[in-house]
């Protein structure tokens, strides 16, 4: 499952255009050290607040995609993801959060860090500047990302690893089942829109800049998440 491409071969593509990129996004040493169990508690909260903060502008995003879309079944998969992030994997973090005596409410409200305000902001204005294909090239790395790293870490964590509901939420079968629909959303729409031979088409370096610079930025988002303990002790 980690080499998926969810069905997508435009993925696949823009995932081969950043190799490098996606290996440091993929493999992170944060990634490495939720599934081998050592990731400073206090680190692992400080991200989950980020990244609940995160879902929020990341769920307006995808609210942006229903109104770009072109066509019914773009409009039902946006929709779906949006509610998939709101009502299901925003849950996650609450609930975790709620076990450190961390509400919704303290969730909802937290100050955002440099490198969240740098990717939701991206993401929002290649929505805001471009097209729908803009969109989905810079909110791809996070859907198919997150399938990817829950794939790969459902095979090889340790045992008992205190991330195991982490990992599970993203190997399960209802986010795998998002990031396949997106792929095939993705496929339909890049058809529509450049063609049977896209990878030919003008626009498709600027779709791999795109995807590109948003997986450099969840890179980003990584290292702050590994940075979570220190910023936790000094506020």
């Amino acid at each position: 499952m980690t080499s998926s491409d969810y069905g997508s071969p435009t993925f696949a593509g823009w995932r081969a255009a950043a190799s490098k990129e996606w290996h440091a996004y993929t493999r992170h040493e944060f990634v490495n050290r939720l599934g081998d169990g050592s990731l400073d508690r206090a680190a692992f909260l400080h991200y989950l607040v980020q990244d609940y903060v995160f879902l929020i502008h990341f769920s307006r995003a995808w609210a942006l995609a229903v109104v770009k879309s072109e066509s019914q079944e773009e409009m039902k998969t946006a929709a779906g993801t949006v509610d998939a992030l709101v009502n299901h994997e925003m849950q996650l973090h609450v609930k975790i959060c709620a076990e450190a005596s961390i509400d919704e409410e303290q969730l909802f409200n937290a100050q955002e860090d440099f490198e969240n305000l740098a990717y939701t902001r991206y993401v929002m204005d290649a929505g805001l500047s471009g097209d729908f294909l803009d969109l989905l090239a810079a909110l791809a790395p996070c859907v198919f990302g997150y399938g990817e790293i829950g794939a790969q870490l459902k095979e090889s964590a340790a045992a008992g690893t205190p991330y195991q509901d982490w990992i599970d939420t993203y190997a399960g079968d209802d986010y795998q089942d998002v990031c396949r629909s997106v792929g095939a959303m993705l496929e339909g729409a890049v058809a529509h829109r450049l063609g049977a031979d896209p990878q030919n088409s003008p626009r498709w370096r600027t779709l791999c800049g795109r995807f590109e610079t948003a997986t450099r930025l969840e890179v980003g988002f990584w290292d702050m998440g590994l940075r979570g303990a220190l910023r936790s002790e000094n506020p």
